[in-house]
Formats: structure tokens, C-alpha cells, sequence
């Protein structure tokens, strides 16, 4: 099977180095493979997008050398097949509306009973959740093996479209992902929580769930994520190649010295030819204030 993989950031902010070393891993784990590398646009939140950001994520992976293959996909362009899906499981009884509130959710102990399942609730100011009914609770990942999930949180029927009327990721990711063929995912460690419920919208659909690799995460020097909501200063498109050196070193891939200062082009080429999964650090391991 040929292998297609994807980086799928929001626009919720530039590109920073934690964003830097999930973009590297998975094009380097792509083209490792003689896969395809895939770009993927995750707009379907409008209040916490920046104007602007989508075009300057696209301009600095093509500073850093990181061309993707294809045309780029939006989120916002697939609503329709989103609403088609949510739609047909609402008909079949695999979905339902849910009017309960986080308040309520938390006051009961934090994990939704489906209190709405058997419930004749009105679509409007409502959420729509997926009924889960053969929850997974564990997956395997090919870095870490089988990673066990909380069991609680896996039989949760969970949002596929929130009450304001946006939809949910777990849901747009599965959909995406199918859409474009892709047939392992690269990610954060950070996104390992969530995989239990994708694996099980796969099942629902009845496709074949993707392979999992989840990359170690950056962190600051107060040891939390890198991330654009934790005001993660922004890559250099200018001077590509420091951050490009940091992050293949941050995945266990320390350049040569004699590659030290070498153009992004060739570093990923080195990269490339290099790439090893046993050489990824676990995302314990590596706290980095880049």
C-alpha cells in the first residue's frame, strides 16, 4: 500500500518549534517510505483562528524546505460531508442531540452518561453526540506499542458537532483523513488521548483506521507544551537552518558537524536517508526552551 501521510496544524497562530518538529517527523517518516506528504488546513474553528495564519504557515514550511504534495485542504470547504455524516447517523439512531451543559457534566462527575440518549431532545441549542457503543480502550502506536486509554472517558458518547453550530475535530479529522487516503498519522504525544475515540468513529464507519505514530513533545522551560496558547514565539523564516538542526536533533537525529550549517534542502535529504524510528526519544524525555 502506498503511504500517505499528513501535517494538519490550525491557524490559530504561526508555526513554532513544537509545531517545527511534528511537521519534520511526519514528512520525514512520509518520504522515508517513498510516501506522500499531505497539508491539511484545520479551520473549523473560527474564534480561536488568526487572520492571516493560514498563508503564514504555508510560507514558512516552504521556508523550512517542507513541500507538501497536492493541492492543500481546508476544513471549511468540507462542512457539507461533515453535516452528511452527522445527518445519516441521527437517522440511523447512531447519533443524538444533547442539550446537557459542562456544569451539569461536571456536577455528575465529569464523564457524560448519555442522559440525552433516550431523550426526544430539539435539535436547536443543542450539541449532536456519537453513540459509542464498543468503546476502544487501547491502540497501538509504533513507537510506543499498545498504549492503554482511560476507560471511562472511551465509552463517553462523545460531541461530533458542538451547540454553536461548529463541528467537532474528532469527527472532522476521521472524515479528513479518509477523504485524502491517508494511512498513517504523525503526531504530538499530545494527541494520543483522542486516538481511542477516532479508532472508534473508524469502526463506525466501517473503514480501516490508520497506523499511529505519536512524536515526542517540545516543552518549555517551565515544562509545558510548546504552543501558540502558551505564547510560543514564532519560527524564523529568515534563519531556517538553526531550528531545522534543533528539531532533527530533538528527534534523535543530530546532524554531523560537517553538515552543521548546511542548507534545509540538504539537511532533509541527510534526514531522510537517516530517519529511525528506534532513535525517537519518549516524550518524557526532551524539554527544549528553543
Amino acid at each position: 500500500m502506498h503511504y500517505i501521510g499528513r501535517f494538519a496544524p490550525s491557524p490559530s497562530g504561526p508555526l513554532h518549534f513544537g509545531s517545527l518538529v511534528a511537521a519534520l517527523g511526519s514528512y520525514l517518516q512520509a518520504k522515508a517510505n517513498q510516501g506522500t506528504w499531505l497539508l491539511r488546513i484545520e479551520d473549523i474553528d473560527p474564534p480561536r483562528e488568526v487572520a492571516g495564519a493560514s498563508d503564514a504557515i504555508l510560507r514558512t514550511l516552504d521556508a523550512y524546505g517542507l513541500h507538501w504534495d497536492g493541492e492543500v485542504l481546508y476544513q471549511h470547504t468540507r462542512h457539507e460531508a461533515y453535516q452528511a455524516q452527522i445527518d445519516a447517523w441521527l437517522k440511523a439512531g447512531e447519533a443524538y442531540y444533547c442539550q446537557c451543559t459542562r456544569r451539569q457534566i461536571q456536577d455528575a462527575g465529569g464523564i457524560y452518561r448519555g442522559l440525552c440518549r433516550q431523550r426526544s431532545v430539539g435539535a436547536e441549542g443543542a450539541a449532536v453526540r456519537v453513540c459509542i457503543d464498543n468503546p476502544v480502550t487501547a491502540f497501538t502506536d509504533i513507537k510506543h506499542g499498545e498504549l492503554a486509554l482511560d476507560s471511562a472517558m472511551a465509552a463517553e458518547d462523545f460531541i461530533i458537532k458542538r451547540r454553536d453550530g461548529l463541528y467537532a475535530y474528532n469527527l472532522a479529522v476521521v472524515l479528513d483523513d479518509i477523504y485524502q487516503g491517508v494511512t498513517e498519522v504523525v503526531r504530538g504525544a499530545d494527541l494520543i488521548e483522542p486516538t481511542g475515540r477516532q479508532v472508534s468513529l473508524y469502526q463506525k464507519l466501517g473503514a480501516a483506521p490508520v497506523s499511529y505514530l505519536h512524536l515526542p513533545l517540545a516543552l518549555n522551560a517551565d515544562g509545558n507544551k510548546l504552543s501558540k496558547q502558551n505564547h510560543a514565539p514564532a519560527i524564523d523564516n529568515a534563519n531556517p537552518g538553526p531550528a531545522m538542526e534543533a528539531a532533527l536533533s530533538f528527534l534523535g537525529h543530530p546532524v554531523a558537524a560537517e553538515l552543521q550549517g548546511a542548507p534545509v534542502e540538504k539537511l532533509l535529504r541527510w534526514g531522510i536517508e537517516n530517519w529511525q524510528i528506534s532513535k525517537l526519544p519518549n516524550e518524557t524525555e526532551v524539554i527544549t526552551a528553543f
